[in-house]
């Protein structure tokens, strides 16, 4: 059969912050709140504009944590809902986030990370957020988290973080950066009827006969939007298949192991890495958000010098892939991690290695990004 021809492609110049509205409206978006803070402001803004014409709501909430509490009831309700902020906002959100995850709700939380802690510098990049991220809730449970280096990928990945929330029922995180917030770039937008998108699964038993939280064969529970008619109760403390509290210790144990275990058995349809040159690679450079355009440079430049460097950038941040990043990174000479904090990726490989290699952090808390040129250097410095 001839092929058939497809559209092209509409490009347009877009900012990374614009480019995570987009995807998430594509994904099917509907809810929106949230309160402005610099460097995730466009993210509200062009929210507020666009959802009003496709159906959906925004809402300017008096502050994070409310932001935080309506995105969750929104989702309770059946919709697709994100909320967006920086730094001290995403602290904010934290008790809220925690909830949402104990109580498996589907949502996406954006933060664009600037500089801190606390105030820190509020129109700076930085890359601070990464163990908040995963451990910023109290307790033990599984997190998500998704990092663009790119305006394109900006978008894609607003997509796959609704997905996978809807997927696994909990709150994914996009861990964006002020440098990929605001960069602009020429994207390519694909073909909403081209989009692989997500909805979350709904009962199929009849009300009375459905347990609210009783886990699939995934480990992933069918939870019915409020208003189907099913009865059911939803609740932050630990709680059996009806939702109802509990201090079963059997039940508890259960309950708390499977928030972890839904994600950690899926971690290879979960975890996304990209890799360059890392086959032959002596040295190879773990880098990750606004920073990895600097090191694929400086990846480049040391390869015209005749050195044989790599780059391994992880897409999702968490879960951690311990066997794969040990895989690529095991018997180098070192592993270079440039990132825009104190080191906090390059432990998480240090503990992946296991001595292996050399780990060599490349750390930065001015308010200012790494330069290619800075990066090459420490790979010539371990060459």
């Amino acid at each position: 059969m001839p092929e058939v021809a497809r559209p092209a492609r509409k490009k347009v110049l877009m900012q990374g912050n614009e480019a995570i509205v987009e995807g998430a409206l594509a994904a099917g978006m509907r809810f929106f709140a949230g309160y402005p803070i610099t460097p995730s402001t466009e993210i509200a803004e062009l929210a507020s504009e666009r959802l009003p014409r496709v159906g959906g709501r925004f809402v300017q909430m008096e502050d994070e944590i409310a932001s935080m509490a309506a995105v969750v009831g929104a989702s309770l309700a059946g919709k697709k809902a994100m909320t967006a902020t920086s730094g001290p906002g995403f602290s904010l959100k934290q008790e809220n986030l925690g909830f949402a995850l104990a109580a498996e709700v589907p949502c996406v939380v954006v933060n664009v990370q600037r500089q801190g802690p606390s105030t820190g510098l509020p129109t700076s990049p930085a890359q601070g957020d990464v163990m908040q991220a995963r451990y910023g809730a109290h307790g033990d449970y599984a997190a998500i988290a998704l990092c663009p280096a790119s305006v394109g990928e900006a978008y894609r990945l607003a997509v796959r973080a609704f997905n996978l929330s809807e997927r696994f029922r909990m709150p994914v995180i996009l861990l964006a950066d002020e440098i990929i917030g605001h960069l602009r770039e020429s994207v390519a937008l694909p073909d909403p009827a081209e989009l692989p998108v997500v909805n979350r699964a709904r009962p199929t038993l009849p009300p009375g006969e459905h347990k609210a939280y009783r886990p699939g064969p995934d480990g992933v529970p069918v939870v019915p939007d409020f208003g189907m008619g099913y009865r059911f109760h939803v609740t932050g403390l630990i709680h059996g298949e009806d939702g109802f509290p509990t201090s079963n210790p059997q039940v508890v144990e259960a309950a708390v192991r499977r928030l972890t275990a839904k994600v950690t058995r899926h971690l290879d349809e979960v975890y996304e890495a990209e890799e360059q040159d890392v086959a032959d690679a002596d040295v190879v450079v773990f880098a990750y958000g606004g920073t990895a355009r600097a090191a694929r440079r400086a990846v480049r430049e040391a390869r015209a010098k005749g050195l044989k460097v790599g780059l391994y950038r992880p897409v999702t941040l968490w879960p951690f892939h311990d066997e794969r990043v040990r895989a690529s990174v095991a018997g180098r000479r070192a592993v270079v991690v440039p990132e825009l904090n104190l080191g906090q990726m390059a432990r998480e490989v240090e503990r992946a290695a296991r001595g292996s290699t050399r780990v060599v952090p490349v750390g930065r808390v001015s308010g200012e990004p790494l330069a290619p040129d800075e990066i090459l250097a420490a790979i010539e410095e371990v060459c």
